[in-house]
């Protein structure tokens, strides 16, 4: 089937005859004439019958127009779709996050997103399960730690270091002076983000690190959860330098040890690999790498 031939006859038909046909396509007369014919006899039927004033349309060829019309009419509403998608950001965009990233980072995300780029919508699924982005059709995913090897595009925007806090409460409390060295931290009430490690915390600085044994009398594997209670003045505990930044700006919470870090997580904003990316997915990648940049720049 060559669909060339299904052009050039709506447009015939349309036009009223060969000649302003021809003008129309920039072909000439002779070329037009050559496709009608070719379609004329690949379908079997005669769907023009010519005299020297104007065409008529044979019934079959009624028929074939009118499917033939609404077909070339909506391959050029695609054609349109897509060149308009192809423009403006617009449409929904699924993506994925960890529960724990910060609730300040990704409601600046999407804020940010919205704001800039008013026709995408936002579906934010936070877990901390891995998450197919393919399988579960995800535009997007925000991943954290080491990622493992896959055809996934992975875009590095920084690093998420953990270090101890407190709350002045707690540490004006406490029965133990703040700790001036990491031994000192078995003094104190940790509060363990168990994902960190159940027995021991390690700790580095410029000098090399120090592996401080825990008690374990509280363990916890959500890290909102962890925030929430060094707030409330229960204890010292390794968080993300990135989420305590405006409690340690109004004076809620302190670093405690600030030549002193945990662990480092390298933070990625993660999607399909594609040969033409949506610009709602552009937009997101953009708007998320400057705003997750921007929170860890502290870091």
């Amino acid at each position: 089937m060559d669909l060339n031939e299904s052009a050039v006859f709506v447009k015939v038909v349309e036009a009223g005859g060969f000649s302003a046909a021809a003008r129309l396509l920039g072909l000439p007369t002779s070329t037009v004439s050559t496709r009608i014919a070719r379609l004329e006899k690949r379908l079997g039927v005669t769907l023009l019958q010519r005299t020297t004033r104007r065409l008529h349309l044979t019934d079959s060829g009624s028929l074939y127009y009118r499917h033939a019309a609404a077909g070339l009419g909506h391959m050029l509403d695609a054609e349109a779709a897509v060149m308009a998608s192809v423009g403006e950001p617009q449409g929904l965009l699924r993506v994925t996050a960890p529960a724990d990233i910060g609730d300040g980072i990704l409601s600046a995300i999407v804020r940010q997103l919205c704001r800039n780029h008013p026709k995408v919508g936002v579906d934010m699924v936070l877990t901390n399960r891995y998450v197919d982005l393919v399988a579960e059709a995800v535009d997007v995913a925000i991943r954290t730690g080491h990622l493992k090897d896959s055809t996934l595009i992975a875009k590095k925007v920084g690093t998420a270091c953990w270090a101890p806090f407190a709350s002045p409460d707690y540490l004006a409390s406490a029965s133990a002076p703040p700790p001036a060295s990491p031994p000192a931290l078995r003094q104190h009430n940790c509060l363990q983000f168990s994902p960190l490690g159940k027995e021991s915390w390690t700790l580095s600085d410029s000098t090399g690190s120090v592996t401080v044994p825990m008690a374990g009398q509280v363990m916890v594997n959500d890290v909102r959860v962890v925030h929430a209670m060094t707030l409330a003045g229960q204890g010292i505990a390794l968080l993300p330098i990135h989420l305590c930044r405006e409690e340690c700006a109004d004076g809620r919470l302190l670093r405690v040890l600030p030549e002193w870090r945990a662990r480092a997580d390298p933070l990625y904003i993660v999607y399909p690999g594609q040969r033409f990316i949506p610009p709602k997915l552009r937009a997101f990648v953009d708007c998320a790498g400057q705003e997750l940049r921007r929170w860890l720049e502290e870091s």
